[in-house]
């Protein structure tokens, strides 16, 4: 019922930026809250960040916090996270999910989300 795209992954030297986009499609609700999650070859897939889709609360893994920021356009559908200060350790492929709970702050569990995207890949070089 809801499709998510990610977008805006790609190479870039440590220290730099990025900015990842994730559109919601399909039946949305305003109370969702969307995540932004992780994960390397051979790794468990980790939380990066959340946003409560309505009221705008945020969460962010102790890894990425000062270096990312997570926001949205509701107008768009659409849910952005911003990565500064690029580590090696970073890289992974990102997807985000849709919540459909209504938790403040929102949830950091993987199995809370209802629905993924595909993906994105996050390389970061030393």
């Amino acid at each position: 019922q809801v499709q998510l795209v990610e977008s805006g992954g790609g190479l870039v030297q440590a220290g730099g930026s990025l900015r990842l986009s994730c559109t919601a499609s399909g039946r949305t609700f305003s109370s969702y809250a969307m995540g932004w999650f992780r994960q390397a070859p051979g790794k468990e897939r980790e939380f990066v960040a959340a946003i409560n889709w309505s009221g705008g609360s945020t969460r962010y893994a102790d890894s990425v916090k000062g270096r990312f920021t997570i926001s949205r356009d509701n107008a768009k559908n659409t849910v952005y996270l911003q990565m500064n200060r690029l580590k090696p350790e970073d890289t992974a492929v990102y997807y985000c999910a849709a919540d459909a709970s209504a938790y403040i702050p929102p949830r950091n569990s993987a199995y809370g989300y209802n629905y993924w995207g595909l993906g994105t890949q996050v390389t970061v070089s030393s």
